[in-house]
């Protein structure tokens, strides 16, 4: 008995490793690891945030609702390149180093951020689809 055992640790170490490694993969929801995203910044009203990528319109916030964390650490992004549209209010271009929930295509955590020029993103022909 003792040495059915000793079979299937390894067999079983070796699974939860080969699991470990998988890129974006995660067990039982649909939350994966931390992943670059990079597109069209948008914030067109108060506490409505989202960025615009290739893939998908990722929710950061919603007023009165939803919030990521480590909104906080976006920084004024009307500072640098940046379109108003409604005031104050509008959008920029940005990476951002976060954790995403792809079924409800929400952003859940924000690690790292970084502005870019506006031309970055005019000119990723992908991304043309999301701007307005």
């Amino acid at each position: 008995m003792a040495n059915r055992h000793f079979f299937f640790l390894p067999l079983f170490l070796l699974s939860a490793i080969a699991l470990s490694i998988l890129p974006g993969k995660s067990l039982g929801n649909s939350v994966g690891a931390v992943e670059k995203r990079c597109g069209w910044l948008q914030n067109p009203t108060p506490g409505n945030w989202w960025l615009n990528d290739s893939r998908a319109s990722w929710t950061i916030s919603a007023q009165a609702g939803y919030r990521a964390k480590g909104i906080d650490s976006i920084p004024d992004i009307t500072l640098k390149e940046f379109v108003k549209t409604n005031g104050s209010y509008g959008y920029g271009c940005a990476c951002m180093d976060v954790t995403t929930d792809q079924k409800k295509r929400r952003i859940i955590s924000i690690q790292g951020f970084q502005q870019l020029p506006l031309k970055v993103c005019q000119a990723d022909k992908s991304l043309l689809r999301w701007q307005k």
